[in-house]
Parts: structure tokens; sequence; C-alpha cells
């Protein structure tokens, strides 16, 4: 089984891909967490948002692995603490199938994109920019493994 995060964006800084890698490196060989990152559709040539939408939905449709799970961040999505993640990846988990978080661009997502997902995730009531989405999602991936192996990483109540 694989984490995957499909982000849409490229060219973050320095400082969003180490933090991310970090976090990469230290899941476990049988869970990895692994990033496709899709470029962003440009606004030139007179597109509007929604046919940005559209042309970057079909990149994450084409990088989503098959079969996969989908959990698309969104900010009307469902707030989850770190342990009821960490229940919802061991139930997951059990159902042997990828999982793959999707983040998307400045205009956010689809329609498509969100209506496809097999969960709606709120990461935070805030706006973050999209690099510190990568960073907090994967430490959170972390996380809630560690909780779910008996790591002492997560240490809260």
């Amino acid at each position: 089984m694989k984490y995957w995060l499909i982000a849409v964006g490229q060219r973050m800084p320095g400082w969003v891909d180490e933090a991310y890698a970090e976090y990469a490196r230290r899941m476990p060989a049988p869970t990895p967490l692994q990033l496709r990152e899709l470029r962003a559709e440009s606004r030139g040539a007179g597109l509007d948002t929604q046919s940005v939408l559209e042309r970057e939905a079909q990149r994450i449709e084409e990088a989503l692995p098959a079969q996969a799970l989908r959990v698309v961040l969104d900010e009307r999505g469902q707030r989850m603490t770190t342990l009821q993640l960490a229940e919802a990846m061991r139930a997951w988990r059990q159902q042997g199938r990828d999982v793959a978080f999707v983040v998307g661009g400045a205009d956010g997502l689809a329609p498509a994109v969100k209506a496809s997902a097999d969960l709606l995730l709120r990461l935070s009531d805030l706006t973050l920019p999209h690099g510190l989405v990568r960073v907090l999602l994967a430490e959170q991936i972390y996380r809630a493994h560690s909780v779910i192996s008996g790591h002492p990483y997560h240490r809260a109540g």
C-alpha cells in the first residue's frame, strides 16, 4: 500500500521540499508517501477559472493511481483530529488500496474532482499556502501512521 500526494503546482520553495521530504522519508518502506506534482494551468490565452480547473482536473485524473481511494482536500470537507485520521488510515490499510490525497491549485479544484472523492477532508479552518499544505499533510500522515504503529512520535492525549 502507498500513500500518494497529488498536488497541483511545481517549483515550491526549498523549505517546502525539504520539510515534505523529511516526513516522507520517515514513512516505512511498506507504506511510502510519494509526491506527484502537476503543472498548474496558466491563466494566459484568456482562460476563465472554470477552464483552468477543468484542465487541472484532467491532469489530476491522469495522475491518480488506478483504484486508489481518493481523499480530496477541500475547505468544506470533513474535519478530523489526528486520531480520527489514524483510524481512517487503519481502515484504508485493511482495504489494501493505495490512498491518494489531492491538493488543488490556486483556484481550488473542479467540482468533478470533489464529486469523485471517497472523502473530502478539511486540513484547517485557516487558508494556507499550497506549499505549507504539503508539509502539514505529510506531517499528519506520518503522525497518524505513528499512532497506528504505536510509535511514540504522537504524544498528545
